[in-house]
């Protein structure tokens, strides 16, 4: 047995006899009239970290938590409990709650939850606590936490289960805590702005509104094939066509792809449009934005991520279609044929065979992304053969009036100015299905148009990675409280 395994079973045996030390106490506590998974509330109690902003010496403080530090001392106890918010030390003393209370304060296990009534003072050291006068156990933790016997340093553990690693891990909770804070700073920005909030179908007949592989499903009842949505886009310019101005919805949408460090097969991100906005106009409204949820989440435009500043008080342009000339040769008016072949001989590895339109995209574009910047960058002037649905520059054959920005080398949005002539959007979707068989004329969404469509700027934010940058988190799977793990 290698000396890792040795570790390894050495763990797995300490865990199992603080197990069964768990279930003797759990006992116990029964013995002593004690329900060790009480059904009853414990009602108007006080976040820690409100006690301890408002701390009145003597006041009385009502509280409820997880364990998390046990001392005995002789006749007194000190406790370390944290709920949500913090963390509040309990001092327990035998002339207050009587030989019976104490003894059962005696049994008590870190992970165990209970609630505590009491009245505050500061310790010599200056630490708010809990003088405890009474106290109720609410819940039993038979399995020790991850820091009483193997850590919690597997990553695959972390994920695998979040609960235990959002109860030992302060910076994970953290996280979670600064992404719940830029979605809801994304409502209030877009909702002071009258734009309305709306919900679409999470299930399409037809896969669209993006590039992307889709999950298949099937609704037995009308006997037909379904799709989990890759964006909600085409419903969202059915709104616009019925007259709702500003909008925008965050959803949940699917892909089925690769799992990565930056890619989860389920993913949020919010999408925005404006009826009579365009590219600029999105281009204007994603940085104000963006800075904004910046200054109220983490307090600064100007912050680290992965060893690299990025700067919110500058935002860069470049030109897709000068970086694909500069790089590859690639012109605007060249057929994609001729694209693999003058990526290959620019020395990029291209897969042999016939490419899709989606393989070359992805191709290109993990190539020209801005990956050193510190600055947000908007990659403009995108080509029309991979934007399908943006508006064609008037002046400018082949150029869409489309941007991507990028921020720590991720691309984090994708706008344009929506195409909104039907005639156009039936020819793109005819040219995508003879590139793609699979692919399908969404006849109805060529009939909205058909009504009149507004022209308008559409916006797509990549909400995890947004988060990612603004957490300084290395992995998407750091950012979703669920990522999709292998069985």
């Amino acid at each position: 047995m290698s000396e890792n395994e040795n570790n390894n079973e050495i763990a797995h045996e300490d865990s199992n006899e603080l197990i069964l030390q768990r279930h003797e106490n759990m006992r116990k506590l029964v013995n002593e009239g004690i329900d060790p998974f009480t059904g009853d509330s414990f009602t108007g109690i006080q976040s820690i970290d409100f006690v301890k902003a408002n701390f009145v010496d003597g006041a009385s403080s009502r509280i409820a938590g997880r364990i998390m530090a046990q001392r005995l001392m002789g006749k007194t106890i000190f406790l370390d409990l944290k709920d949500f918010s913090g963390r509040m030390q309990l001092y327990v003393k035998k002339d207050f709650i009587g030989e019976k209370g104490f003894n059962i304060f005696k049994i008590f296990d870190i992970g165990d939850i209970i609630g505590v009534d009491g009245t505050l003072f500061k310790t010599h050291s200056g630490e708010v606590t809990v003088l405890v006068k009474e106290f109720k156990f609410l819940s039993k933790s038979l399995h020790p936490l991850p820091e009483k016997w193997h850590g919690l340093k597997d990553v695959e553990v972390r994920y695998r289960e979040r609960y235990t690693d959002l109860i030992v891990n302060d910076t994970t909770r953290d996280i979670f805590k600064k992404r719940i804070k830029i979605i809801q700073s994304i409502r209030n920005y877009l909702n002071d702005k009258s734009f309305l909030e709306v919900e679409t179908p999470m299930m399409h007949s037809i896969a669209g509104g993006a590039a992307g592989k889709p999950f298949k499903t099937h609704h037995e009842t009308l006997d037909m094939a379904l799709f989990l949505r890759i964006a909600p886009e085409i419903y969202l310019k059915k709104l616009l066509v019925g007259g709702f101005e500003k909008i925008y919805e965050i959803n949940r949408s699917f892909r089925n792809e690769g799992i990565s460090t930056r890619h989860n097969p389920e993913f949020t991100m919010i999408e925005i449009y404006e009826a009579y906005s365009d590219c600029e106009g999105m281009m204007r409204l994603t940085e104000d934005m963006i800075r904004t949820v910046a200054r109220l989440t983490i307090g600064t435009e100007v912050f680290e991520y992965q060893g690299r500043t990025i700067d919110l008080t500058h935002w860069k342009r470049v030109s897709f279609r000068d970086l694909m000339k500069q790089n590859f040769d690639i012109n605007v008016e060249d057929p994609m044929e001729m694209w693999a072949d003058k990526l290959k001989k620019n020395g990029v590895d291209v897969p042999s065979g016939k490419l899709s339109k989606t393989q070359l995209v992805k191709i290109i574009g993990d190539l020209v992304e801005p990956k050193e910047e510190t600055h947000p960058v908007f990659v403009v002037d995108m080509f029309k053969e991979i934007s399908p649905l943006a508006k064609e520059k008037k002046d400018e054959p082949g150029i869409t009036a489309r941007f991507e920005l990028f921020m720590g080398g991720m691309e984090i949005a994708n706008a344009y100015s929506e195409l909104n002539d039907p005639i156009d959007q039936k020819k793109r979707f005819i040219e995508q299905v003879k590139e793609d068989p699979d692919a399908r004329i969404d006849d109805d969404f060529i009939h909205a148009l058909e009504y009149g469509m507004p022209p308008a700027g559409g916006l797509g934010i990549g909400i995890d990675r947004l988060t990612m940058i603004l957490t300084n988190a290395p992995s998407i799977r750091e950012v979703i409280l669920f990522p999709q793990l292998r069985g």
